[in-house]
């Protein structure tokens, strides 16, 4: 009987999740798309606080430099809205960082929501009594915020990928290193050795493109700054000549690198950025790695992004090819889906 119950019991539990499930796909599906650019954040905010400290602040964090860009570029572009013009029109926006501000607020604190207004959006709430609590608040939790929203960004680039991929180039990465990242429709096969593949989208005046490589571990230091560099710098040297004799992709070392270890959905890396020049020639731009072992632990296998755009701002372009690394899969667990 106590056997009995327990099965009915976990009978019920797995029918109102599947329940709970459904309910959040038939939301998701009955939100609009979102609006706005890549790189965009609507700031609800009253204009005596857009103009003074806390405004100051909020633009100082989150319209700094990108790092690793070849020129100065805002990490994020803002679009100030005052409360009572938040409408509609603004709501379905992709990114919303809103600042309410109101002495009757008893609990101050920052909210963070998904798709609250339409879908995939964030929507993250920093809820004060006075401006000097919102910018205590906002201060605290900037990190957090940037994170969040930069995240998004990177899911929605991804979301999009799966659903417009190149399988084929999916496929070929997988068979020969034991998994891949999601390719966007459009890319091409540029280069195939038996360690090394280039994967690139070209228009007249710009690139967008893939290396992975692999490379056997000697020792316990392979994934280190130093290390991660050399080895990048030599197979770059055999597999991406330039335009002319002697010249060859390579890391500029004066804008130096910037090496941070990461733990993301299970997956332990060396998350690399900086900037890439042609030796002996005048072409650069900027690039970002993931560094990892094999999962026989015989090699550490790198996926490289890279822009070329001497035309344009690169922010969006790098944006986009630095997102998908993250979608790194292993063959086996792409197979689970």
């Amino acid at each position: 009987m106590r056997r009995f119950l327990r099965m009915l019991v976990l009978a019920a539990a797995m029918v109102a999740a599947l329940a709970g499930c459904k309910e959040e796909t038939k939301k998701k599906t009955l939100l609009p798309n979102i609006s706005g650019k890549a790189g965009e954040v609507i700031v609800v905010i009253n204009k005596g606080e857009w103009e003074g400290a806390l405004g100051v602040r909020v633009r100082e964090i989150m319209t700094q430099d990108c790092p690793y860009l070849p020129q100065k570029e805002p990490l994020y572009n803002l679009v100030d809205v005052a409360p009572n013009a938040f409408t509609n029109i603004f709501k379905i926006h992709r990114n919303i960082l809103i600042f309410n501000i109101d002495s009757k607020v008893v609990t101050p604190g920052v909210v963070y929501r998904n798709d609250l207004w339409a879908f995939p959006q964030t929507v993250i709430s920093v809820n004060a009594p006075t401006p000097e609590v919102a910018l205590d608040l906002y201060n605290e939790h900037s990190q957090k915020i940037l994170t969040t929203i930069e995240q998004a960004e990177r899911d929605r680039v991804i979301i999009n990928t799966k659903k417009y991929q190149e399988g084929a180039l999916n496929q070929l990465v997988k068979d020969q290193f034991g998994g891949s990242i999601y390719f966007p429709s459009g890319y091409t096969l540029k280069k195939k050795t038996k360690d090394f593949v280039w994967i690139s989208y070209e228009t007249t005046y710009t690139q967008q493109a893939f290396f992975v490589y692999r490379y056997p571990v000697e020792d316990d230091k392979e994934l280190s700054k130093e290390r991660i560099v050399e080895r990048r710098n030599q197979i770059l040297k055999d597999n991406v000549p330039g335009m002319f004799e002697n010249t060859y992709m390579t890391t500029n070392m004066v804008a130096g690198v910037d090496v941070q270890y990461l733990r993301f959905r299970g997956r332990d890396f060396a998350h690399t950025k900086g900037l890439w020049e042609v030796e002996n020639d005048y072409m650069g731009g900027p690039f970002a790695s993931h560094s990892f072992y094999s999962q026989d632990g015989q090699y550490v296998i790198v996926v490289e992004s890279f822009v070329y755009a001497p035309k344009y701002d690169k922010r969006h372009y790098m944006r986009q090819v630095e997102s998908l690394l993250f979608s790194w899969e292993w063959k086996e667990d792409s197979t689970k889906e």
